[in-house]
């Protein structure tokens, strides 16, 4: 038999994705939601997982991590895992690669300086690669990235140098016409993820840069989103994993508490399903590549 584990990954934002993601870097109200979500959503979600006993990974950004120090510490005293996140969730694609080095740098420096311990897991800001990230990650001795979405339930191996070509209409198409090609595969585990089970676009009113009104029914998106792709998971393959990336800015808001309980215990109804962080799905996908895969013919 193989393995289902679920792994709730919480990309504490707050008001790092404000700065970086959300358009709201001039607007003190916007901040201020961001200042809600550390402050107050950090505590409420502790205080869920210390109910149900779950341990969770978190991404933190550098930024997250110095404004609600005493937050981020108490999340570490609990035991979940903390990753890298960038510092103010800046875009990879806009950093030279100096940039990008020296925030991982302070990044890991940082949760460094709360665990004790240099972080393994690495979460790129607005899940986006750099032509550096793939190298970046070597470099600075992650044991895993989960950023990218090239499969829905199996970790891989993070790769490097995947190249392609762009449409370019202004020249002949025999100059662009050619296939996607792999890069090589490192030893850094890739473990996806999925817009699909991400709070943030349904959920999240943003005024800019493009108005998004953010007010999706919850429960919707839990039974027709979240729970299908996890009865897809346990039903059909039976056996895999499932990462599911929630917020404090979110999943932090009173009224989503009782639903994120609900789901867990939901998954809890499932004897072989088992709530574990990110970095412990690395290591047993490092031990033994097989233990994630499907065991019907489901992908």
């Amino acid at each position: 038999m193989g393995d289902i584990d679920v792994a709730i990954g919480v990309d504490a934002d707050c008001v790092a994705g404000w700065l970086g993601s959300y358009g709201g870097a001039d607007s003190p109200a916007d901040l201020s939601r961001g200042l809600a979500a550390g402050n107050e959503g950090i505590p409420r979600m502790r205080t869920l997982f210390a109910e149900e006993g779950i341990d969770t990974s978190w991404y933190v950004p550098g930024h997250t991590l110095e404004t609600f120090r005493d937050e981020i510490e108490a999340v570490a005293a609990d035991g979940h895992e903390l990753g890298v996140h960038g510092y103010s969730h800046e875009n990879p694609t806009d950093l030279s690669r100096q940039q990008e080095d020296e925030i991982l740098e302070v990044s890991i420096e940082l949760i460094e300086e709360v665990t004790g311990e240099a972080p393994v897991g690495h979460r790129a800001s607005w899940w986006e690669f750099s032509e550096n990230t793939p190298e970046l990650v070597q470099k600075h001795g992650f044991d895993y990235d989960s950023s990218l979405m090239e499969r829905m339930f199996e970790p891989g191996w993070m790769r490097e140098g995947d190249s392609w070509e762009k449409i370019r209409y202004e020249e002949a198409p025999g100059t662009w016409m050619t296939p996607y090609e792999y890069g090589e595969e490192t030893d850094v585990v890739e473990i996806p993820i999925s817009w699909y089970r991400d709070d943030i676009p349904p959920m999240l009113f943003i005024k800019q840069p493009i108005y998004h009104a953010g007010y999706k029914d919850p429960e919707m998106m839990y039974e027709q989103y979240y729970k299908p792709q996890f009865d897809f998971l346990a039903d059909r393959r039976g056996a895999g994993v499932y990462t599911f990336t929630i917020h404090p800015d979110i999943h932090g808001l009173p009224h989503m508490i009782s639903l994120l309980q609900d789901f867990i215990r939901y998954v809890k109804g499932h004897d072989d399903a088992t709530f574990v962080t990110l970095e412990t799905i690395a290591e047993k996908f490092r031990d033994d590549p097989s233990v994630y895969e499907s065991e019907t013919d489901y992908v």
